[in-house]
């Protein structure tokens, strides 16, 4: 893509397709009800309908952005939206409850091959520096808006029948796949070279899907359960194997080296913290909205549009402020405010105060998610080669989704510890002490990004690290 309307024309259909990956992840939930009521769903069945998509999508990420740097981009991209729109429609119009799990399945399968896919187009399009700063901050703007503003579209949709949820993406999909075939031209992409590593995408594979698999179930079968502890310890076996064989082959899936990265291993870290404190947080907070103060479905949803608006609004703005700070110091702030905003609803009680704890907490969490979100994915990118876009864009949501799976399990736990499992004001704050600690975490980590006197210089320098690894 040569012409600058090319690029942005690109970037459009791509952010899009972004925003309805993210939508997903999030728009599901207010629906749950409905769902159960309607197709007679047990609560340990239920759970899947949101647990299924997370599945496919945390456990294929890594092999999906691997995928795209092998056999196009282009090419992946364009599939996996095309499974993407057909899995929607299945899932909209089906009446079997396990029909409806396995095409979320088959729908986060889908969106874990798009993801990375667009994300390395993107920064294989646009040079480094400004021009690709501005690009990412708009194509992550639209990623977080989808999964903060997945509860407000939830709560309209639902209004008129849970199926709506699920028949809405189609359209946008079928049109940003149309849209994909012309602006996403043809052209030569410099794909990784050597053969496969088939045993290495086994392992991984296998080993994300099972983590995801068994931290989604441990609330349900108990954590320390003998097969919790197995399938972890046969999880953390397989991911060994697999850190083994890329250690020996001769082209390996992931090339280790770029985990030598300070700033990449930072950017991932911070990526599990923000996606999963968040995710156990919006999960502890429908359960305070809903169940303890009976608010709406509409309601409940709206309580959380100023962190969505905010997102959208400012996102696109922080790529010119990348530009001028450096991504240490934006996510660093960003730490602070999540921090600040978990903080805020340590206070709940039966009658919240909407100005004095709901809005400045909300406020708080749309400032960390519109400085953090797109800084991360600008730094977990800077200085990796165009061959490792895809591998670095998977191992980034990778991250986010693992780390969302793994702390909404332990939130549901600390959450459900009361007697009978019954949710009440002090389980609520316990839960959301899970979170503001993450943060705290997340801050300290981030804080040793800023130990170099001149982090935006050192970040930009990145490149010429990766290459002596």
């Amino acid at each position: 893509m040569s012409s600058t309307s090319a690029r942005w024309g690109a970037l459009v259909v791509l952010s899009a397709v972004m925003f309805l990956d993210a939508l997903d992840v999030s728009m599901v939930g207010v629906a749950l009800p409905s769902i159960q009521a309607d197709l007679g769903l047990s609560p340990s069945s239920l759970q899947w309908v949101v647990s299924g998509y997370v599945l496919g999508y945390g456990g294929l990420l890594l092999l999906g952005g691997r995928t795209a740097d092998l056999l196009g981009r282009r090419r992946v991209f364009l599939a996996a939206l095309a499974v993407f729109a057909a899995a929607s429609l299945i899932g909209g119009i089906v009446d079997d409850g396990a029909l409806l799990i396995a095409a979320r399945f088959v729908k986060g399968m889908a969106a874990a091959f798009t993801a990375p896919a667009a994300l390395s187009i993107i920064t294989t399009t646009f040079p480094e520096g400004p021009a690709r700063n501005k690009a990412l901050s708009i194509f992550t703007a639209s990623g977080a808006s989808g999964f903060s503003l997945g509860l407000v579209l939830s709560g309209l949709l639902t209004e008129l029948g849970w199926r709506w949820t699920f028949l809405m993406p189609v359209p946008v999909a079928i049109i940003a796949l149309v849209a994909a075939l012309k602006v996403l031209p043809k052209v030569k992409e410099e794909r990784a070279g050597g053969g496969y590593d088939l045993v290495g995408a086994v392992l991984i594979t296998a080993s994300m899907l099972l983590l995801v698999f068994t931290v989604v179930q441990a609330p349900e079968v108990g954590w320390l359960s003998v097969r919790t502890i197995g399938s972890l310890v046969l999880s953390f076996a397989l991911l060994g194997l697999f850190v083994f064989t890329e250690l020996r082959v001769k082209h390996p899936l992931v090339r280790l080296g770029l985990l030598r990265s300070a700033p990449i291993v930072r950017a991932n870290l911070g990526l599990v913290i923000l996606m999963g404190s968040y995710i156990g947080f919006q999960f502890a907070a429908m359960q305070y909205f809903q169940n303890l103060l009976h608010w709406s479905a509409l309601q409940t949803a709206l309580a959380f549009l100023p962190a969505g608006l905010l997102v959208a609004i400012t996102s696109t703005k922080m790529g010119d402020l990348a530009d001028r700070f450096g991504t240490a110091r934006l996510i660093v702030i960003g730490a602070a405010a999540l921090a600040g905003g978990y903080a805020f609803f340590l206070g709940i009680d039966e009658n919240p105060s909407m100005g004095g704890l709901v809005l400045p907490g909300m406020v708080l969490l749309g400032i960390a998610f519109a400085l953090s979100f797109p800084s991360l994915n600008i730094q977990a990118t800077n200085g990796v080669h165009d061959d490792e876009q895809g591998l670095a864009s998977g191992m980034l949501n990778t991250s986010g989704q693992v780390g969302g799976a793994v702390v909404l399990a332990v939130v549901t736990a600390v959450l459900t510890s009361g007697a009978d499992g019954a949710v009440t004001i002090d389980s609520l704050k316990s839960s959301i002490m899970v979170p503001l600690i993450l943060a705290v975490v997340g801050l300290l980590v981030s804080a040793t990004g800023l130990n170099f006197r001149r982090v935006a210089a050192v970040e930009r320098d990145q490149d010429k690290v990766l290459e002596t690894v």
